[in-house]
């Protein structure tokens, strides 16, 4: 049996497909040369001689690359095309040993049981049809040749395909310049064949049909010369795209000719117009086409386009505003299909923490933790391979190793920007596949720096996004808050005047009425004058109280001559609860900031005193750190859940007056817990006294 397939996803599979056949193909056109005119045979004898020193260079080329299997089947090879240039009846045994070749390619050897059997056959009926034609004398006919390697080349093509796909990369290396070798070949034949039926030159083209057949050879020799044998998917690529135009002009130029109905070959005139025809046609379609067979010849092949084509298109989907998780989805399948067969994932994360955020094929949600030294080193390191990630990121090692084994290639790529780790490229191969090289690394490497550099613009959007929507929210509260500190002017005016109506009018109005009574008591009963003049004083001083209780109200003169300390604490004195002030400050600060902390704790003081419960205590706290002035009204009391009771008119007031000087609130409470209504104000880093 033959070895289990391991990698059934391997797309180079195809470079094996067809060897064989080109093969036995160019191997039967170098026997059926030789069946031509008694007239033609030096020409294609020389050729075969040609390829026979072909195989024989290969021969050598494999014995020093320690590759003896393949070194027996090339001597062999060689001395079967030497030894048709003088015997044309050995050419069945040229064509038997050219599909044994196919059989045992990439390593020369035949390890499955029915691959023997099928060696075998084919070299007992080579020989019986040698001696059947030696027996009659005659040589075998072209038409018999073709057909019979045509039959070798297509049983030989199912084995090459099965063996390329389970082999081991070099093997698979070896077959893909084998093809190369053989698309090669089979183009110059066929543009020469296609000449010579059209325009009748060269006049004899099998010499150089036969001839071509040393691009095998050369193919071989380079599959296994260590220096050239990792560009065997290139090679097979650049062989597929050439040999694709080559018969794409042929076949212009054959539709050209059958357009004008006739062969071109009478007039030169008509010779000069079908040209200048084709010519033009294969200008216009030259580019596209080639395109077109570069795309379908590295699918074939399973190299793909390359990771500078795809970091390109990369850029230019991010240019056009494409979401981000549907970039990303993208990007992985794109990885999928070209230098990563076996799957690729995308991890993205910050401060060490990444997530898998796409894998293809599916694999569902992952994290991974990294340490802060781990997270240095993996955002500063170029790219990966299982030695590097066995030490930094070895939990994805250990996965890819149990879903892939252990010589399954894979590559981790950093996804940074500016040393910040973003994210992970994980591109993955299959087992035995072949390592990635140094293009698919430099690739790699690109996208990476494109995605950080996407992830980064992303985090940049977002928070240009959240920091509009802040402005946004402050903005409204700007304006509800100009809105309402409007309104509280009004209605602080509309106090003032019904204070001022109230109190100190009243009391004002009682004492010029009181002065005039006195005018009259004087002149008609100076003896109550004594007892009306000490009335008139109780109502000045009641006047004069009810101004200072009006002027305490707008600004207590207390905290304009003493500071927050002492008016804090003169305030703790009027409040219903017991309260305790401690001010810790290292001096005064501009009004308008000692004003806002002034009100701002009244008002926790008088909320804590309705709300608290009367068994409650009360603490203030003003202290100043890191450029901030901070204050804190603390109580014991009954508590309340502050998204209920966190948008009373207290408060709003007291967000306002902070909002007034750059400051911020905070209400902490809970049922049963009590509360601690706390504020942060930026002042100067000195404290200088008030304007």
């Amino acid at each position: 049996m033959d070895r289990p397939v391991s990698d059934p996803d391997l797309p180079q599979a195809a470079a094996g497909v067809g060897v064989t056949a080109w093969l036995a193909a160019v191997s039967a056109a170098g026997g059926a040369a030789t069946l031509i005119a008694t007239d033609r045979v030096t020409g294609p004898a020389v050729a075969a001689l040609v390829v026979a020193a072909g195989w024989a260079v290969a021969a050598y080329t494999a014995h020093r690359a320690d590759r003896r299997p393949l070194a027996w089947w090339s001597a062999v090879l060689a001395a079967g095309h030497a030894a048709v240039a003088v015997v044309p009846l050995l050419i069945p045994v040229l064509l038997a040993a050219g599909l044994c070749l196919g059989l045992a390619l990439p390593d020369g050897s035949l390890h499955a049981r029915w691959r023997r059997l099928a060696a075998l056959a084919g070299v007992v009926g080579a020989a019986i049809w040698a001696f059947l034609l030696s027996g009659a004398g005659d040589q075998p006919g072209t038409g018999t040749t073709v057909v019979v390697a045509a039959a070798c080349g297509a049983f030989a093509l199912a084995a090459a395909g099965q063996r390329s796909r389970s082999g081991e990369a070099g093997g698979r290396r070896i077959v893909q310049w084998v093809a190369a070798g053989a698309v090669l070949a089979g183009a110059v034949a066929t543009v020469l064949l296609t000449l010579m039926a059209v325009l009748e030159i060269p006049a004899d083209p099998i010499a150089w049909v036969v001839g071509a057949g040393v691009l095998l050879p050369a193919g071989l020799a380079l599959g296994v010369a260590p220096g050239s044998a990792p560009a065997g998917p290139a090679a097979l690529v650049e062989s597929l795209v050439v040999a694709g135009l080559a018969v794409f002009v042929v076949a212009v130029y054959l539709v050209v000719v059958v357009g004008l109905g006739r062969m071109p070959v009478d007039s030169e005139r008509e010779v000069l117009v079908s040209s200048m025809a084709a010519t033009l046609v294969v200008a216009v379609l030259a580019i596209p086409v080639r395109a077109r067979l570069a795309a379908a010849a590295s699918a074939a092949v399973g190299r793909g386009t390359g990771g500078s084509t795809e970091f390109a298109s990369f850029g230019a989907r991010m240019s056009r505003a494409v979401p981000m998780d549907e970039l990303l989805l993208q990007l992985a399948e794109s990885l999928r299909m070209t230098i990563a067969p076996a799957g690729a994932q995308v991890w993205i994360g910050d401060d060490g923490v990444l997530e898998r955020t796409v894998a293809v094929p599916d694999r569902g949600p992952a994290r991974l933790e990294l340490g802060e030294h781990e997270r240095i080193v993996v955002g500063r390191a170029r790219s990966g391979g299982s030695r590097w990630m066995s030490v930094w990121l070895p939990d994805m090692l250990a996965d890819h190793v149990a879903r892939h084994g252990v010589d399954a290639p894979v590559r981790a790529v950093p996804v940074a920007h500016l040393g910040e780790l973003l994210g992970l490229l994980l591109v993955q191969r299959g087992a035995g596949a072949d390592a990635f090289t140094d293009e698919d690394e430099r690739a790699l490497v690109e996208l990476a720096r494109q995605l950080g550099l996407a992830l980064h613009n992303v985090a940049l959007d977002s928070a240009l996004q959240a920091s509009l929507a802040e402005l946004r929210r402050r903005n409204a509260e700007l304006q509800a808050s100009r809105t309402r500190i409007v309104k509280a002017a009004d209605e602080s005016r509309r106090a003032i005047e019904r204070n001022l109506h109230d109190g100190a009018q009243q009391h004002l109005v009682a004492l010029a009425v009181k002065i005039g009574l006195a005018r009259a008591v004087l002149t008609a009963d100076p003896e109550q004058l004594p007892a009306l003049l000490d009335q008139l004083r109780g109502e000045a001083q009641a006047a004069i109280g009810a101004v200072r209780e009006l002027a305490h109200g707008i600004y207590p003169p207390l905290l304009r001559e003493r500071g927050l300390g002492e008016a804090l604490r003169t305030a703790a004195v009027r409040s219903p609860l017991r309260c305790a002030v401690w001010v810790d400050l290292p001096g005064r600060f501009p009004r308008d900031v000692e004003t806002c902390v002034y009100f701002c704790c009244l008002e926790a003081i008088q909320n804590a005193g309705k709300h608290a419960g009367s068994d409650a205590e009360i603490l203030v706290r003003v202290t100043t750190s890191d450029g901030r002035l901070r204050f804190a009204v603390s109580d014991d009391g009954a508590g309340f859940d502050p998204g209920h009771g966190g948008s009373g008119h207290g408060f709003v007031n007291m967000r306002d007056r902070l909002g007034a000087v750059g400051g911020e609130l905070e209400i902490v409470s809970a049922p049963g817990a009590g509360a601690t209504i706390s504020g942060t104000i930026p002042v100067p880093a000195t404290a200088t006294p008030p304007a």
